[in-house]
């Protein structure tokens, strides 16, 4: 299994930050067919995703950003695609909302919990 780990800085805050992981899940379901689950906290939340081969949480706070992704033995051979891919997404929408990145077919919306 190959892992993914991916950690952003912002300054959104977490109103705004929930809105751009929204956008994310969103655009992961779409784009690459994944079931994400949104879990919202009080100071945090965690956008769980998943699909064949593709295991992984995106934990949201007012600060930051943090995903980590476990790829099944297929996808692992691609691992630094799909990283570099999840990268892309993130930063852009984190560009979107204004606020640049620091630290270098559609199936069912996001379902909210908590």
């Amino acid at each position: 299994m190959a892992d993914i780990h991916i950690h952003r800085t912002h300054g959104l805050g977490l109103a705004k930050a929930r809105k751009t992981a929204w956008k994310w899940a969103e655009a992961v379901e779409k784009e690459f067919a994944m079931e994400c689950t949104v879990i919202e906290g009080k100071t945090s939340d965690v956008v769980e995703f998943t699909r064949s081969g593709v295991d992984g949480k995106l934990v949201v706070e007012a600060d930051s950003f943090e995903l980590t992704a476990q790829l099944g033995l297929l996808l692992g051979a691609f691992r630094k695609r799909i990283e570099s891919e999840i990268e892309r997404h993130l930063d852009a929408l984190l560009l979107e909302d204004g606020k640049p990145a620091r630290g270098a077919a559609r199936r069912t919306p996001a379902k909210k919990k908590g």
